[in-house]
């Protein structure tokens, strides 16, 4: 299973890393351009977010019709384009142009459904906590890879050019190593279709992937203003924060991701990112010394490396498989519209009033979050069955509909099998091979 999303997950890391490089300096640079504000930087840094939302769905729509790898080659072209007009941009309004072309480049979602395409069922979860893992450690290495890279080599300009090459490389790197993804066909029944705004663990999942991209998008915003602009740091010694950030982070992340996946403690491990993300901005809120600042600072980025890792993963166990491209597409969508909002309100707000009152609403929203994620329901308890479709009697598949305890089937025509999902706690894999097992003579 490694083997074959490895290329994918490099190729997802690498273009993640290549819009995350900026985001530690980007702020301070784009205020320093001509005709430039907090609300203009906010848009700028969480600009390619709107464009990410408008065409995800049209990127899945394309790869459906035309293939999954020349989706995401003119996806990552339309990034690379988008990464060298940034890199070329010597005012606030071209630098805007090339974040919402890097936007438009919007393959996260095919990728994500190629990895499924070329993965088996009971490995998904875990290829999907895998992916959310790269990008956890992309993001870790961005945050002291952008300010060292931009103080020694040239700045800013040369982080876009870098991430033009990084999309090339991924191209070529799509092209020698992936593979053409089988199709596979499902069949399924009209009654087993939900409506996916009803599914209400879905929907608070996507208010936690739109929370906790907002409020990192507006950290990003706010780290190199505050300690260039309050504190008197130079651009050079932004690693300082970065560097601790970016250990204790990956520190965090790995056994935050070990205990929700292996012991099913989702909730818990959200809970304690919220957490951690309410004092780290009581801390940035009443901060009036850089030590203090930078120690809110940590502890968010060990708030959000506990949660990223796990936030895909877990959204596509409260999806059915047959929805599982749609809902993943959603929970981007909400995903990158936080980062927008996060860039956008949090920019205007920092040109109105003060970064503490700022900081005191993210608290009290994180408590009314706190809330919601307590209500959710535990994904942990779902298991899977896998039953030889030769093995049943398809007269008695419509018998799992009311079958107490299970939560989907559906026949996976390519492997000849029926997949049931089900409460461990209702019932179990023998009571539901007794329901649809042929009669022996």
């Amino acid at each position: 299973m490694f083997k074959k999303i490895l290329p994918l997950n490099l190729i997802i890391s690498l273009r993640m890393f290549g819009l995350f490089i900026v985001l530690p300096v980007l702020s301070i640079y784009a205020l320093n351009m001509p005709n430039s504000s907090h609300t203009m930087v906010g848009i700028i840094i969480g600009g390619y977010a709107i464009t990410q939302m408008l065409f995800q769905v049209p990127f899945g729509t394309i790869s459906d019709k035309i293939g999954r790898k020349k989706s995401i080659i003119i996806g990552l072209l339309i990034f690379a384009t988008g990464s060298l007009i940034a890199g070329l941009a010597t005012d606030v309004y071209t630098l805007l142009v090339g974040r919402l072309l890097q936007g438009a480049g919007a393959i996260g979602s095919v990728i994500t459904a190629t990895i499924s395409d070329v993965v088996k069922e009971e490995e998904r979860g875990k290829a999907m906590a895998i992916m959310g893992g790269s990008i956890g450690m992309a993001f870790a290495l961005s945050m002291v890879a952008g300010p060292t890279i931009a103080a020694h080599f040239g700045g800013v300009p040369t982080l876009f050019f870098f991430v033009t090459f990084l999309a090339l490389l991924s191209i070529f790197i799509l092209i020698k190593y992936v593979p053409n993804p089988p199709v596979i066909k499902h069949t399924y029944l009209e009654s087993d279709k939900f409506k996916l705004f009803e599914n209400r663990d879905l929907m608070k999942m996507n208010v936690t992937n739109m929370l906790v991209k907002g409020f990192m998008t507006f950290a990003f915003m706010i780290i190199p203003i505050v300690l260039i602009k309050t504190y008197g740091w130079e651009k050079a010694e932004l690693y300082k924060i970065y560097l601790p950030s970016m250990v204790v982070g990956i520190l965090a992340m790995g056994p935050a991701a070990m205990i929700a996946e292996k012991k099913g403690k989702y909730k818990l491990i959200l809970l304690l990112g919220v957490f951690f993300l309410a004092i780290a901005y009581l801390l940035i809120g009443m901060s009036h010394t850089s030590m203090l600042f930078g120690i809110g600072i940590v502890l968010f980025f060990v708030g959000f490396n506990m949660q990223e890792p796990i936030l895909q993963s877990l959204a596509s166990k409260y999806a059915k498989v047959h929805q599982r491209g749609r809902v993943l597409g959603i929970f981007n969508s909400f995903g990158y519209f936080g980062t927008f909002i996060g860039g956008f309100i949090g920019g205007m707000l920092l040109d109105f009033t003060t970064l503490s009152t700022i900081s005191y609403g993210i608290i009290l929203l994180c408590i009314a979050w706190a809330v919601m994620i307590v209500s959710m329901n535990n994904p942990a308890k779902t298991k899977i069955a896998y039953i030889h479709l030769d093995d049943t009697d398809h007269a008695k598949h419509q018998d799992l509909h009311q079958f107490k305890g299970c939560k989907e089937w559906y026949i996976n025509d390519t492997e000849n099998v029926v997949v049931v999902k089900y409460d461990e706690t209702q019932t179990d894999e023998d009571k539901i091979r007794k329901i649809i097992q042929k009669e022996t003579t």
